[in-house]
């Protein structure tokens, strides 16, 4: 029988134990804030900065909106990142992405000053983790790592495959699984004889943005699948980039969409944001 890993969970034990250390800080005088910036009124988004919001109520840290409009320029974008920059109130800036297409993502994530950017998406902190110095790590494979951690299973040579390599997942995953001494190959759309390769995984992550593409086919009989993916079905109802009911009777620990590694990438964002006063 398979273990469900929960992260609904995981997530909740994650935000109690920065609960207390928020209160710990705010005893000792530190105050933390975080702004959050969305432009335009993409509904996920809006979701999304509502979840982060309440997060960061729940564990007690300040939370600054700036929902600016959809016809909001990248200069008056970048002139406002800037502002919160030099803001030593401000201890983590995010900007909700995606952006809308007139907006440069990439110049707005280079200006996030690398001591502020909890998202892990400057190239200062993505250049720290590929080095293995001190920086912010991208929150979600960040949250697959104590994912693993906290139900029990071992990182350490044992072989891991990311399908994926964009530089908020599959990269990062990499790095990080290199860095708790896992085996690591990544594949992507362009690799060969994928399944093959899959099916040697003792731990298999999904990054690969289709709807339940990876089934039992891919899956060696026992190893660990963590699902990344989120999509609506045609019941639009929300689904991975894993086939569930096909996939998980032959793993030994598979984490469930929703519910698996969602709820761990605003856990994770609300421990980059303590970090940065720690």
């Amino acid at each position: 029988m398979y273990q469900i890993i929960d992260g609904k969970k995981i997530s909740q034990e994650i935000k109690d134990e920065l609960r207390e250390k928020v209160t710990a800080l705010k005893a000792e005088g530190k105050d933390i804030c975080l702004a959050v910036i969305q432009v335009g009124s993409d509904p996920a988004s809006s979701v999304y900065v509502g979840n982060k919001k309440k997060a960061c109520a729940y564990i007690g840290i300040e939370s600054l909106a700036y929902e600016l409009p959809e016809e909001t320029t990248q200069d008056e974008l970048l002139a406002l990142v800037r502002r919160l920059n030099g803001d030593d109130k401000v201890n983590g800036i995010l900007v909700q992405l995606p952006l809308p297409k007139h907006i440069d993502e990439n110049a707005v994530i280079q200006t996030i000053s690398p001591e502020k950017d909890v998202d892990g998406f400057n190239e200062k902190n993505v250049g720290a983790l590929c080095v293995g110095s001190k920086g912010f790590v991208s929150c979600t494979p960040l949250g697959i790592i104590q994912l693993l951690k906290r139900s029990g299973v071992e990182i350490s040579g044992k072989h891991c495959v990311v399908i994926g390599r964009s530089n908020i997942v599959g990269k990062p995953m990499s790095l990080l699984l290199l860095r708790e001494n896992g085996t690591v190959t990544i594949c992507h759309s362009r690799t060969q004889n994928l399944k093959e390769i899959t099916k040697q995984a003792d731990i298999l992550i999904a990054a690969v943005g289709k709807p339940k593409f990876v089934d039992d086919t891919f899956i060696k009989e026992g190893a660990v699948v963590i699902d990344v993916g989120i999509h609506r079905n045609e019941n639009n109802k929300l689904c991975g980039d894993v086939d569930f009911e096909k996939a998980a009777p032959h793993t030994s620990a598979i984490t469930p969409v929703p519910g698996g590694v969602g709820p761990m990438t605003i856990a994770m964002l609300m421990y980059n944001c303590v970090s940065s006063v720690e």
